[in-house]
Order: C-alpha cells, then sequence, then structure tokens
C-alpha cells in the first residue's frame, strides 16, 4: 500500500475534507463581499430570493451553493461566478490569504470596459487595493455616487478627470490623491491612452 505523499489515492475522508474547505472558503468570499456592499442577509435574500436561512448556511461553510445559485448571487453582489474561485498558486495555497501573483488576480469589467483588478488577497481586511484600467473615453458615469470610507490613489499612466464635490481635477502620470467617500465623486479617461490607477479603498467596498 502506498504511503501518504508517495502516490496514495485519495480517500474519501480526503474529498470530504476538500470539499468541505471549498465551501468554507466560497462562504466566507461571500460573507465578505456582502460586507463590503453593508448587504444585509435579509437584503441579499430579498435580492436572490434565496431564503435568509440558506444563505446563512452558505456563509458558514455548512452548505455548499449550487450552481443556480452561485449565479444568483454573483449577479446580486455584483461579481462574476470566477470571482469566488481562488486560483491555484505554486505554493499549495500556503500564502493565498498574504499574497496575490500577477498572473492570478481576480478581475471584473464593467460598463465602457473599465477592468478592476483585486490587489488585495480578499476582502477581510480594513484596506482594499485595486488596479484599476480605464479604457480611452470611459468613465464611471455622468452621475456622482457617495459610500462611507475614503479613498487614494497613484496615477500609473495616463490621465484621470477626478471630480470631488465641487472640485474637479486633471491627474496625470505619476500623480495621487486623496478624499473621503462620503463626498459626491465621480472620474473618467478623457485622454486618448489607457489609463492605469492604483487605488486604496477604506473599508473594503469592491
Amino acid at each position: 500500500m502506498a504511503r501518504q505523499g508517495e502516490g496514495a489515492t485519495p480517500t474519501a475522508e480526503s474529498n470530504d475534507a476538500a470539499a468541505g474547505e471549498a465551501a468554507h472558503r466560497v462562504g466566507l468570499e461571500i460573507r465578505q463581499l456582502r460586507k463590503a456592499k453593508e448587504m444585509t442577509i435579509a437584503e441579499l435574500s430579498l435580492a436572490t430570493g434565496l431564503s435568509a436561512g440558506y444563505l446563512s448556511q452558505i456563509e458558514r461553510g455548512i452548505s455548499s451553493p449550487s450552481v443556480k445559485a452561485l449565479h444568483t448571487l454573483s449577479r446580486a453582489l455584483g461579481v462574476t461566478v470566477s470571482f469566488f474561485f481562488s486560483p491555484e498558486t505554486d505554493d499549495g495555497g500556503a500564502l493565498r490569504d498574504l499574497v496575490v501573483r500577477a498572473g492570478q488576480r481576480r478581475t471584473l469589467t464593467f460598463e465602457n470596459d473599465i477592468r478592476d483588478e483585486l490587489l488585495s488577497p480578499n476582502l477581510g481586511r480594513k484596506l482594499e487595493l485595486l488596479r484599476s484600467v480605464f479604457p480611452p473615453g470611459s468613465s464611471s458615469g455622468a452621475e456622482p455616487y457617495v459610500h462611507r470610507g475614503e479613498e487614494a490613489g497613484f496615477v500609473v499612466s495616463g490621465e484621470l478627470r477626478l471630480w470631488v464635490g465641487e472640485q474637479e481635477v486633471l491627474l496625470k502620470e505619476g500623480d495621487s490623491f486623496a478624499y473621503s467617500s462620503d463626498l459626491p465623486h465621480r472620474y473618467a479617461n478623457p485622454g486618448t491612452v489607457e489609463t492605469v490607477v492604483i487605488w486604496a479603498i477604506t473599508p473594503p467596498s469592491y
């Protein structure tokens, strides 16, 4: 009989353990994302049609969501299903909650093809770090928006026009900024080349 680590066939117990770990991680991601969006379980239940009890079991890792339920949850939380699948890492997952490798970032694409890449390993901390990519002419929308917390950023390349409250400023490569998120704000790329911004947000609101 092969010993552990010498090509042994995975046992039913090890498969169950792996499934349990996967359910736990998905539930944790859902809970962190829900809290980042300041939604209660009752509000998420209303948005998805899934019972609050079932959602609570998913978040605690007691139940694994069905494929249909995961699609419904992803739409309600504003992410793609792939957001919940942690990428394989070259360290066996030991650094999953510490490091995000360059080729393993979770990505969201919005209207106008604006793309956010999550640089933080997860949303369970007090600070969220994003790499935002704005195609030429793209914007967050004509209407400003507000939320709690603070934001700061650094323009890696291109230009970013930023409106905060009554102020408007054109930021260029190398410029940085910070503001309170409870002020009405919006942003746009007014240039003819792609703009890249490293964005820090607290608390996480991805």
